[in-house]
């Protein structure tokens, strides 16, 4: 079988500089990011939202909520996933209604896992506005979704991975690319 090849797309201080700068984005398009939210998606999304609220709250003082979004039962593939799939808590210590919240996940690849992100927020409520932010847009959309905040814009083919490892799941930052044969 031949070997896949793995192109490494973000350093840790590329995957570091990336966050901080979505952080900014954020504060610079939201006027000071008073009365958002961020919403990491389980589970790579967590450790992401955890980090921007850090540097929102760092460049305003202002502090962004954070919540945790499990969208296991959301999926429209869940039957096809697992035939005993894991379920964990979706954890939002607010309420959603009328607020404007920004989904944060790793990579957007068909738009599925936002579409299903999407229907777990509004079971919580209304919100005024949602925004999506990833890490990496790796194209190739099923759905008509699109990230107002994108770390970084790579051309792949449907067949190929993006890997994001981050320090707090995985041990290192960075981001690569495998290549499928």
């Amino acid at each position: 079988m031949p070997t896949r090849e793995k192109t490494q797309l973000l350093s840790a201080a590329q995957t570091g500089r990336t966050i901080e700068r979505l952080g900014h984005e954020i504060v610079e398009k939201t006027g000071e990011a008073h009365g958002i939210a961020l919403i990491g998606i389980r589970r790579r999304g967590v450790p992401l939202a955890q980090r921007l609220a850090g540097t929102v709250r760092a460049a305003t003082a202002a502090e962004a909520p954070i919540g945790i979004l499990d969208i296991t039962l959301y999926r429209d593939d869940l039957s096809l996933a697992s035939a005993h799939p894991v379920v964990q808590s979706t954890e939002i210590p607010f309420s959603v209604d009328g607020r404007d919240l920004i989904l944060v996940d790793d990579v957007l690849f068909t738009g599925r896992t936002i579409r299903a992100a999407i229907n777990g927020l509004f079971d919580l409520g209304r919100p005024r506005r949602v925004q999506l932010c990833v890490l990496v847009d790796r194209g190739h959309r099923e759905l008509p979704i699109e990230a107002a905040y994108v770390g970084r814009r790579v051309e792949t083919r449907p067949e190929d991975l993006v890997e994001v490892h981050l320090k707090e799941i995985d041990g290192e930052d960075r981001v690569l690319l495998e290549r499928m044969p």
